[in-house]
Parts: structure tokens; sequence; C-alpha cells
């Protein structure tokens, strides 16, 4: 008698285990999807401010090029004229024997 008293309750339990189940998920289901939308906003707020970073630089690149660009009627020349004493500087030397 022990042994089938034992059974059913255990079967009892079961059914009580199973019946409760939404009522126990409940909390750890809210829970989980509380951790999803805090990750969304997260990873949501990392790609702003990567968006933002890139558009930044991009930005500076553009001012530099067109930086470059506008001084490109004086440093073009002063290039040219730098370019041309190093290399008559270099033709003077006496060429070095490796010995």
């Amino acid at each position: 008698m022990k042994t089938f008293l034992k059974c059913v309750l255990c079967v009892l339990l079961v059914i009580l285990a199973i019946k409760f189940i939404p009522v126990l998920l409940f909390p750890f289901v809210v829970g989980g999807l509380g951790l999803t939308l805090i990750l969304a906003l997260a990873f949501a707020a990392v790609a702003t401010v990567a968006g933002v970073g890139v558009t930044a630089v991009v930005a500076i690149v553009g001012v530099l090029l067109a930086l470059v660009a506008v001084l490109s009627p004086i440093w073009i020349p002063v290039l040219a004229i730098v370019g041309v004493i190093a290399l008559i500087r270099r033709s003077n030397r006496a060429p070095v024997v490796a010995g």
C-alpha cells in the first residue's frame, strides 16, 4: 500500500506541476523579455555612437581634403622646388665605394 500511495502522490505532484507551469514560468519569461529589451537598447546605443564617430571622421577627412585642394597652388610648387633641390644636392656627392 505504501508504494501505491507514493505512486499516486507522485502522479498528483506531476499534475499540479503541469497545472502551475504557466504561473511558475511567468517571472522567467518577463525577465527574459526585459533582458532582451536591455540588450537591444545597448546594441542600438553602441551602433548610434559608432555611426556618429564614423560620420565625424568622414567630416574631418572631407575638411582636410578640401584644405589640401585649396592650398595646392602653394604646396605643389614648394614640393617641386624641394624635390629639385634634393636632386641637385644628391648628384653633387661623391659615390661611396663599398669595401
